[in-house]
């Protein structure tokens, strides 16, 4: 039987990138490498890249006019479909590059929005993505209405494409308003799940760290999970929570997470907070380090940075070093487990030095099971809220002008709360 149906090509692509004032041209490399790998975990194929170096983007295209022109004459040579930005374009910046390219266009936000809409599996992973897609479409609207109309009346307002405009953003707001009370629904299932947890005084440790790290192959090999553990950005985006029971018979629940990345979106960590907040929740944070990566330390700030955003910093966090098996010299690994004290070094892949892992993630979890009393006075909300957000609170009494606290607390708090204890 002949085949009819056209093939599906594959889209060509042409990065773009800025080098402005701040950003070096080793950090613009990276990051371009960075965003060639996510061009590729979305299925393109990288044709070429273009950097140029201004102060700042320019109001009308972002890059410079002249450049602008010149990559219009070489996009046709090389059979250019996509034109890929390192920075979100602004809705006009956008419109005007597609008017002057004839190419479809697209920001690294998008790009990561269409690779998070090609993995997501489950009904809230779909959701959050379905969000943060409509929460960057709706500014963005006029821009796909613009063939609509090359002559518009009034300023900007008023024209052929008016009213179905309207009908559309009306509706696209009114999906958002109905996707964000399904998200409040599935944070609410959430919150009733954790409490399940609390009573069983299980521990919850957050496996949190960079894309391609190697979260879900650490999580596969401790508790015999099958989970998607691909070498790609954003091999696994919807979250899983494993049983995992330690040496000393503790059992912990593992929580894998959604990779975190350099200029994640914004959008993308408001949407995905029904997911995050379990970050927020965990007792413990497991930070998995790719050791092999050339700017490990970018990548390690990276994570902090988004930890900080979801509320979680302060947090307990064990530090491990993955993929020391990719590495030539195994100095870099001692460097940095005397760098970072109490963190540990192995390779998920292989198994190698997990044993040690695991020791050290049962003592730090062994604290867990103190529990410590405070009376802290009412005037100090801070602590009060620093304690919600780091320990593990199990009763909270207000009592005249203090506040009575059962908890268990990590060692480093309990240190600091000591003159308050009850």
């Amino acid at each position: 039987m002949i085949e009819t149906r056209p093939k599906k090509t594959q889209e060509r692509a042409l990065l773009i990138g800025l080098e402005k004032d701040g950003v070096s041209k080793w950090d613009l490399r990276d990051s371009m490498e960075e965003l060639r790998e996510l061009a590729n975990s979305a299925g393109a194929e990288v044709v070429d890249t273009v950097t140029q170096k201004l102060s700042k983007p320019t109001a009308p295209y972002y890059i410079g006019r002249g450049k602008a022109e010149l990559i219009k004459e070489s996009i046709e040579h090389q059979q250019v479909t996509s034109v890929i930005f390192d920075d979100e374009l602004s809705p006009a910046q956008g419109r005007n590059l597609e008017n002057l390219l004839a190419r479809k266009v697209l920001d690294r936000t998008q790009l990561i929005l269409d690779i998070f809409a090609q993995r997501a599996r489950s009904k809230e992973g779909r959701l959050q993505i379905e969000l943060a897609q409509l929460q960057y479409l709706l500014p963005r609207l006029t821009r796909m209405w613009h063939h609509l109309s090359r002559q518009t009346g009034g300023i900007g307002t008023r024209g052929p494409g008016e009213t179905q405009l309207e009908v559309d953003r009306r509706r696209v707001q009114e999906r958002i308003a109905r996707l964000e009370r399904e998200l409040e629904a599935v944070r609410k299932t959430r919150a009733v799940q954790r409490q399940g947890r609390k009573r069983h005084q299980w521990p919850v440790a957050a496996v949190v760290g960079y894309t391609n790290a190697g979260k879900s192959t650490l999580l596969n090999l401790l508790t015999g999970a099958d989970l998607n553990a691909e070498d790609k950005l954003f091999a696994t985006l919807d979250p899983t929570t494993r049983s995992f029971v330690l040496p000393n018979k503790q059992r912990v629940l593992l929580t894998d997470t959604v990779g975190f990345l350099r200029k994640l979106p914004h959008t993308l960590i408001e949407s995905f907070k029904a997911t995050l907040e379990e970050v927020h929740e965990a007792d413990l944070l497991i930070h998995v380090v790719d050791l092999s990566h050339p700017r490990v330390d970018e990548q390690m700030e990276a994570v902090d940075n988004v930890i900080k955003e979801l509320d979680a910093f302060g947090k307990q966090t064990l530090i491990v070093f993955n993929k020391i098996d990719n590495l030539a010299e195994r100095d870099l690994t001692e460097a940095y487990t005397e760098r970072f004290p109490g963190s540990v070094a192995i390779s998920a892949r292989t198994g190698e030095r997990v044993s040690e892992l695991v020791q050290t993630l049962q003592d730090a979890l062994a604290q867990w099971r103190l529990r410590s009393r405070f009376r802290i006075p009412a005037s100090a909300s801070a602590l009060v809220a620093e304690i919600h957000r780091v320990g593990h609170v199990l009763e909270l009494h207000y009592e005249g002008d203090e506040v009575l606290i059962v908890a268990h607390v990590p060692p480093h708090l309990a240190q600091k709360l000591s003159r308050y204890a009850a």
